[in-house]
């Protein structure tokens, strides 16, 4: 028989203890802004070049996103 590290019947516990640590470790508060995914030099890759077309947009709010089940942090 292989013992499962998550079991069902323990699931809300890890869930709190999951969320707790994430709680712990909060990313450092960030510039409000939106730039397009750009590159300077072409290369081989994905980017496309950047243009000078391409401006940041700096936002005046945080976004309003709330996500259910995560408790707010203080």
């Amino acid at each position: 028989m292989i013992r499962r590290p998550f079991p069902p019947d323990h699931l809300p516990a890890i869930t709190r203890a999951a969320f707790a640590e994430m709680l712990e470790r909060l990313s450092p508060h960030r510039r409000m802004r939106t730039c397009p995914r750009v590159i300077k030099r072409a290369r081989h890759n994905s980017y496309r070049v950047k243009r000078p077309s391409d401006v940041s947009t700096t936002h005046t709010r945080p976004p309003a996103i709330k996500l259910d089940g995560i408790p707010a942090a203080a």
